[in-house]
């Protein structure tokens, strides 16, 4: 029995949700346990770097229900209000993970800035202060790969940044090991320096992560490596001429595709609407980041030759055509009529039997009949004749 791409999907968007959570909630029982653990042995030690780690801590669980709440609703199906699905609802978590994160390294900035303009408001903390930092770090860090290990295996930038906030609080952590190790040795200014170091560095990744999905909200388009590697796999697939107006555009860890591709304008529309569903599943198949694609069929390069709008459609045309030819008797035996609308002006194709042809006539003859009679269409540029 066959599986199908619809339950290979659901089935992996159920995997990538299953995951979130447990590394979610996973992180959440350390950042209560650390937060806690932290801020009673700050006051056990008399460690104000601790207690304010230790804060810092708890406020990561912010960002795991964050975390929790985008995952909930991203993985739900598009709907007549959202028709293209619920992805977004990651990018603006991630800006407010990034936010998060531009916040919590300013405090830690701003404290470490009045630490060494008031270098006797640091005091000498505990040994056990020390103990409990090591472990944070430790355990601040080990959360930080893991959450990275699924981030990367789901392209989640939601995940990415929570994993930076997990190792924002782990390098806050390194920042009391080395205030309390510099105030062993007497440097008191060593743990505020490294502070406003480590602070402007998590500031960075904050606004990183904030400005790529900003970018992402106002329909930035992929990178050209990946639009390249887009063209090649349209242009490998069978019947496509050529491609134009490729346009893309991300939806959270998911990319949407837009493209026009040229194809030869006789084929039939079942062949042509075919050629487009190769392109689109081929898309879809080998490009990873790829979740739909909007394939239009041109039978001209669209982006050269200007739609003209004033021609008339079959209707109106064939009431035209019918009088141009009454004096035509073979007009009488039209089995069918394919019409190509081609650079601004109509190609008309006739489909006739082969009785249609009188004794003593030729087809060029005929033919010739058929398109003098079009001498006043300014609209229809040549008639061709086919028998059956």
């Amino acid at each position: 029995m066959t599986t199908s791409p619809f339950e290979i999907e659901d089935a992996d968007s159920e995997e990538r949700y299953r995951e979130t959570i447990r590394v979610t909630l996973i992180g959440s029982v350390i950042d209560l346990l650390l937060g806690v653990g932290k801020i009673v042995m700050g006051y056990i030690a008399h460690s104000q770097a601790l207690i304010a780690d230790g804060v810092h801590s708890l406020s990561d669980l912010a960002s795991d229900f964050v975390v929790l709440y985008a995952a909930k609703h991203v993985r739900q199906d598009a709907d007549e209000d959202h028709p293209y699905g619920h992805g977004r609802i990651e990018t603006i978590a991630t800006v407010g993970l990034g936010v998060m994160l531009i916040l919590a390294a300013s405090g830690i900035t701003w404290d470490a800035i009045e630490h060494i303009l008031k270098p006797d408001s640091l005091a000498p903390p505990g040994f056990w202060a020390l103990v409990v930092a090591a472990i944070s770090v430790v355990s601040k860090e080990a959360i930080y790969q893991y959450t990275m290990v699924v981030a990367r295996k789901y392209r989640s930038k939601l995940l990415e940044a929570n994993a930076w906030h997990s190792r924002s609080d782990a390098i806050s952590s390194i920042v009391v090991l080395v205030g309390i190790a510099g105030s062993i040795a007497g440097y008191h200014y060593l743990d505020a320096v490294a502070a406003v170091g480590v602070g402007l560095m998590i500031v960075k990744i904050g606004w990183n992560l904030t400005f790529h999905s900003f970018r992402e909200l106002i329909d930035t388009g992929l990178e050209p490596e990946r639009l390249q590697a887009i063209r090649q796999s349209i242009l490998s697939v069978d019947g496509v001429r050529s491609l134009h107006i490729l346009r893309t555009r991300s939806m959270g860890a998911d990319a949407l595709v837009d493209v026009h591709i040229q194809v030869d304008p006789e084929l039939s529309v079942s062949e042509a609407h075919y050629i487009s569903e190769s392109v689109r599943l081929k898309l879809i198949k080998e490009i990873e980041e790829v979740a739909d694609v909007m394939v239009h069929i041109d039978p001209e390069d669209d982006e050269h030759f200007q739609f003209r709008a004033g021609l008339p459609h079959r209707t109106e045309l064939e009431k035209q055509l019918q009088s141009c030819w009454s004096d035509i008797p073979a007009a009488r035996h039209i089995d069918h009529m394919v019409l190509h609308y081609l650079e601004g002006r109509i190609r008309v194709e006739l489909l006739l039997p082969l009785s249609a042809l009188k004794e003593g006539s030729s087809s060029m003859r005929l033919e010739e009949q058929f398109n003098r009679a079009l001498a006043g269409c300014e609209e229809i540029e040549s008639v061709r004749l086919r028998y059956h």
